[in-house]
């Protein structure tokens, strides 16, 4: 068509405008096949753009009469070379579609003939294998082994040719590093990404790192020195000089190995924040193979939310219930468990582990080495300053907060280690591993060795038990210490003995409280246990006021001793057993008759054979209120023998030398006692025994001898019967004497009383009535033989008798 003009140098430009520029008459539209396929491409806008290149311009500036006058002919010939070059343009585009057409059906045909192709090849291959099979199955011996030795031989063949690149390509790194000091072919496998180069990667730096050491011993003559270095690959012979390398190799090589080590941490980080553990399992085995995954574990282990969350938790100060700590010094009252800070932490780091065990198996090929690094901080760093701060507040509180607090946290501790162990963590669902077993149990044993070396622990217990059982018997000491005096008689060293040992029980509990290192609450605990206020002055003691309760014997009191040893001797065997229980029930052993039997038991019935001694020659009738101390002192020494033989002596059978040192202690213990007992029971029975024998001593010389009127109103009387009745029952009253009478009425009150001083009635009992009766016997026999008895006085000797 006339006007149409080539569009040759419109097809590199496919967003090109539909008019090259602006001329004097309308050109034809330029336009190709890139206009049409271009995404912006827009029909309307294509048209507008048309119409306004078919407006001359010497149109656009005519007046404008002449402007507003339509003609169509430059339109006309605009759409109609338009249309012209879309036909043209729709001709090339079939030609085109014919020959992209042609080509795919001839790449159909090429395909199908290499499918064809590759199935003839893969059949030839089959039949030759199976006829290999069938040789080889129908061969002899012989023939298969040398079949197998060429196999064999190829194998070696191929190994020693990837031997031999691998060789050459370590050559060419240390050649590169060594004269131009660079690393482009090692970076080249680094920058490839995949577990496999970067393994390689860092397998051919440790290789280069030894060649580096032997060929350039000059970069290694700060570490190695320069004199040991001369051990070339030509072992350092004057003849064969090595060329000196140019650059530092040992520098430039360690470089890498960094910047190839941080480039695994950084990706085991990220793939870590987003949760792959594939990539995460990729990074850590090539890094265990670089450096054997020490530092991927430091990397995991430092950044792991537990520890982050709790940095700040850790430092706080233990606060808690102030109303918990006095329950947890408090000797009576049940302990409250773990202090809520120390269970919250124990409870978090169960969750913590057997969560975080689940991702450890997933994210490294060497899970139980993580594991027992994980373990290891988590005891060492969480748990461990979080028991020394409850353990230091405790202390500040009472010993027997700290030994309470101690004990509830090794059982605490012990179920979260139990726990552990039958979850498996990486065995999960089997129990842990040995090797993590050995761990859990290593960590428990290194939290609390502190607290169990040597004696400290034992020397503990003593400490707290002597307070609290000097506190008890504070105001009993101090009763027998102001009753006792040194009497002149035979027990006057014993007596002098007792005294010292109360008084050094007192002195010593005085100390302690006057200890400048006594926390403010325990003071406060043991003075509430001795039954002070807190403004009294314990060295004041002559302003302490005591009652003749507190001197006497308590079967409470003994209870009390009882139930503090026994949870004593529980807690040794939770928290020290083993080859020292023994020893520690041993010391225990002391602290009980040191306490209970010498300062207790034994001062009581000092006393009271004092009272009873005092009491055997008073010129007036003896109170035997001090028999009351029978009963108590039975009773308590009951429970003693009771607890020893049941709970102590079985816990030494490991050690059979402290366990007969223990039999043979409490059996000296309780002759002991028995003896102070017997002694009391005695004396009891002198002392009635005299004072009936002063009572005798009343009996006047004529009461056996009455006169004659007196025997021949006894005979009328006599003879008489009943019609005599009233004054023979006046007279009878005048045959009983009054020494008989008074020696009645005292007597009459002994059953009683004896009754009453012991347990129940028993052996013990009839004993003591026998021997009492046996000796009241002796003093009638030598009381009537002193008398002169005439016939009206024989009737009154048996009515006295009788």
């Amino acid at each position: 068509m006339p006007g149409t003009t080539s569009t040759s140098s419109s097809t590199s430009q496919p967003h090109a405008s539909v008019y090259s520029g602006r001329s004097m008459f309308p050109q034809a539209p330029a336009f190709n096949l890139e206009t049409f396929s271009n995404r912006d491409f827009i029909v309307k806008d294509f048209v507008e753009t048309l119409s306004e290149g078919a407006v001359p311009a010497n149109r656009k500036s005519a007046s404008a009469t002449q402007a507003n006058a339509f003609d169509p002919k430059p339109l006309i010939r605009t759409f109609e070379n338009a249309l012209s070059r879309m036909a043209d343009l729709s001709s090339d585009l079939e030609h085109r579609e014919n020959e992209l057409s042609a080509a795919v059906r001839r790449a159909e045909v090429q395909h199908t003939n290499n499918i064809q192709s590759s199935r003839r090849k893969l059949e030839q291959i089959m039949e030759s294998f199976n006829a290999l099979d069938a040789s080889l199955k129908g061969a002899d011996q012989d023939s298969v082994e040398a079949i197998m030795k060429v196999g064999h031989k190829l194998e070696e063949l191929d190994r020693q040719r990837a031997r031999a690149q691998d060789t050459r390509f370590l050559i060419q790194c240390w050649l590169e590093v060594s004269e131009r000091g660079e690393l482009f072919m090692l970076d080249d496998i680094r920058r490839q990404g995949g577990g496999d180069g970067k393994v390689r990667c860092a397998n051919i730096a440790q290789q280069l790192m030894k060649i580096s050491q032997r060929l350039d011993p000059t970069s290694w003559a700060s570490v190695n020195g320069a004199s040991k270095l001369g051990n070339g690959i030509n072992g350092g012979h004057d003849g064969g000089k090595a060329q000196k390398p140019r650059h530092n190799t040992r520098e430039l090589i360690e470089k890498f190995s960094e910047t190839l080590e941080k480039d695994l941490l950084k990706s085991f980080d990220d793939f870590y924040r987003r949760e792959n553990f594939e990539g995460m399992y990729e990074c850590a085995k090539v890094l265990y193979d670089f450096n054997g995954g020490a530092s991927v574990i430091a990397a995991f282990v430092n950044q792991h939310r537990s520890f982050i969350d709790r940095s700040q938790l850790i430092t706080d100060e233990v606060g808690g219930d102030p109303g918990t700590w006095e329950r947890l010094a408090d000797p009576d009252a049940e302990p409250p468990g773990v202090e809520p800070s120390l269970r919250s932490l124990i409870d978090e780091i169960r969750v913590a582990i057997q969560d975080e065990s689940l991702i450890i198996k997933r994210s490294f090929p060497y899970a139980e080495q993580v594991m027992i690094k994980f373990l290891q901080r988590v005891f060492q760093q969480s748990i461990q300053q979080r028991l020394e701060k409850v353990l230091e507040k405790a202390n500040t509180v009472s010993s027997l907060a700290f030994l309470r607090s101690l004990q509830a946290a090794r059982s605490a501790i012990s179920t979260l280690i139990d726990d552990l162990k039958q979850h498996g963590l990486t065995e999960t669902p089997e129990p842990a591993s040995p090797q993590i077993s050995l761990v859990l149990d290593q960590q428990f044993d290194d939290l609390f060795v502190p607290y169990f070396s040597g004696s400290s622990y034992i020397d503990r217990e003593r400490r707290n038990l002597e307070e609290l059982h000097s506190s008890l018997l504070f105001k009993f000491t101090i009763f027998h210490s102001r009753r006792r005096k040194a009497p002149n008689t035979l027990m006057k060293s014993l007596a002098k003995s007792g005294s010292e040992m109360l008084a050094s029980a007192r002195d010593a509990y005085i100390e302690r409280l006057d200890s400048s290192d006594l926390a403010p609450a325990q003071k406060a605990m043991l003075l509430r246990v001795a039954g002070l206020k807190d403004t009294e002055n314990a060295k004041v003691q002559t302003e302490i006021e005591v009652s003749n309760e507190d001197g006497v014997l308590s079967t409470a009191t003994a209870k009390r001793m009882l139930k503090w040893l026994a949870e004593a001797v529980g807690r040794c065997l939770e928290l020290n057993g083993g080859n020292e229980t023994a020893k520690d029930v041993s010391a225990l052993l002391q602290i009980l008759t040191g306490n209970m039997s010498e300062i207790y038991l034994e001062t009581a019935l000092d006393a009271a054979n004092d009272t009873a001694v005092l009491q055997e020659n008073a010129k007036t009738e003896p109170d035997l209120l001090y028999l009351s101390t029978l009963k108590p002192a039975i009773t308590i020494m009951h429970l003693l023998s009771t607890f020893i033989h049941t709970v102590l002596i079985p816990l030494a059978a490991s050690n059979i030398s402290i366990r007969k040192d223990m039999t043979r202690s409490t059996a000296h213990t309780m002759d002991l006692l028995e003896t102070k007992v017997n002694n009391l029971m005695q004396h009891s029975i002198d002392v009635i025994l005299n004072w009936t024998a002063k009572l005798l001593a009343t009996q006047k010389k004529t009461d056996f001898r009455p006169r004659d009127d007196t025997a021949s109103t006894s005979t009328s009387t006599s003879t008489a019967g009943a019609g005599a009745g009233a004054g023979a029952g006046a007279y009878t009253e005048l045959l009983q004497t009054p020494t008989c009478q008074s020696v009645y009425t005292f007597l009459s009150r002994l059953p009683s009383l004896f009754t009453a001083a012991v347990i129940a009635p028993g052996a013990n009992l009839t004993a003591w009535f026998h021997e009492l009766t046996l000796g009241f016997r002796a003093l009638l026999f030598q009381h009537f033989q002193k008398f002169q008895v005439n016939a009206a006085g024989g009737i009154m000797v048996t009515k006295d008798i009788s």
